[in-house]
């Protein structure tokens, strides 16, 4: 904890040491299937890139907050906080509005496109 804030500084201290920016870009991957996290991340470990992972819309947003990766790979069908509303905090919040975000779907329906560009999506 910071004695002036009471903040917990651990989690922060360690993510900041965990992330080697000089050397790499940082991935954050959301996604609430374990398969397809692991393909993800270990194609893009092994280009070498750093890689947050994220199984939920509240584990991206505080992922994202603290991290401030330089892209984001989203699904957009997951429960509790689909990937779109997840696209639409991260743009509403000033700190992660210049994150750019990829959405990884199987959805192909015009109105889901549209949707995903709507929230804040670039591809």
């Amino acid at each position: 904890m910071n004695k002036m804030t009471g903040a917990p500084v651990a989690q922060a201290q360690s993510l900041d040491q965990t992330l080697d920016r000089a050397n790499s870009d940082v991935v954050l991957i959301v996604d609430d299937v374990p398969d397809n996290l692991s393909v993800l991340h270990d194609a893009l470990d092994e280009s070498g890139y750093s890689v947050l992972v994220a199984t939920s819309g509240e584990a991206a947003l505080q992922r994202a907050r603290q991290a401030l990766p330089d892209i984001v790979l989203l699904d957009a069908m997951m429960p509790g906080m689909d990937g779109f509303e997840v696209a639409r905090r991260l743009k509403a919040m000033l700190e992660t509005a210049h994150i750019p975000i990829i959405f990884m779907t199987g959805l192909t329906e015009t109105e889901h496109l549209v949707a995903a560009l709507q929230a804040g999506g670039v591809d």
